[in-house]
């Protein structure tokens, strides 16, 4: 019998080792604390080199804030496959929506809740934190144009719909991982974007 080695397990055996890298950035920054981690520490956790976590991440920063690995382009993709009849924002959001629940599938959500704590606690984290959803909403803002047949750098549209999607998913994400109880990541994002698209009516006792 030949042993099966195509791309499937190869895919598989990489995206276990990068989970195991991820799970392990996590694990040392809540012991340690974020400044006290190294790359060394991490690969030893994981049971492998540090050759082999520079082949999945390219720093400790990336592990603990991108766990999938960098992927550019992945939005684009993901937004590709949204019905072309569906407008740009409702397929935006269909995208980020997934994104969520899988976040939220995620351990029921408490590898990205400790992640989130962790981020938080540290300044310079917190600013490559910014740094790296103000890349994606560039990303966002660049798929979003392509669909609509717009220029990101001349048309207002595609680039104001990202950083609104953008404020709604981190603030969707913050309110769920500081919420006391259980919480639904997605609906509570829905709710987010809906507001938004109201144009925040504001509580009906104040209008």
């Amino acid at each position: 019998m030949v042993p099966v080695t195509g791309p499937g397990l190869r895919e598989r055996k990489k995206a276990d080792t990068r989970a195991a890298l991820a799970r392990a950035t996590l694990r040392l920054a809540r012991e340690q604390g974020w400044a006290e981690v190294t790359v060394e520490q991490i690969a030893a956790a994981a049971d492998v080199s540090s050759r082999t976590f520079f082949n999945h991440f390219s720093s400790k920063e990336e592990a603990l804030l991108q766990p999938a690995g960098a992927e550019p382009g992945r939005f684009a993709r993901q937004l590709a496959e949204q019905p072309a009849a569906l407008p740009a924002r409702e397929a935006a959001r269909a995208v980020l929506r997934a994104g969520l629940a899988e976040i939220a599938a995620d351990e029921d959500g408490g590898g990205w809740r400790v992640r989130m704590e962790v981020i938080g606690s540290d300044p310079a984290l917190l600013a490559r934190a910014v740094e790296v959803s103000t890349a994606g909403e560039r990303e966002m803002a660049e798929a979003l144009a392509r669909r609509a047949g717009q220029d990101p750098d001349r048309d207002l549209e595609p680039v104001l719909l990202a950083a609104v999607l953008g404020a709604a998913l981190r603030v969707t994400l913050v309110r769920w991982a500081c919420a006391p109880g259980p919480v639904d990541l997605p609906a509570l994002f829905d709710e987010a974007v809906e507001l938004v698209a109201t144009g925040l009516p504001g509580p009906a006792a104040l209008s």
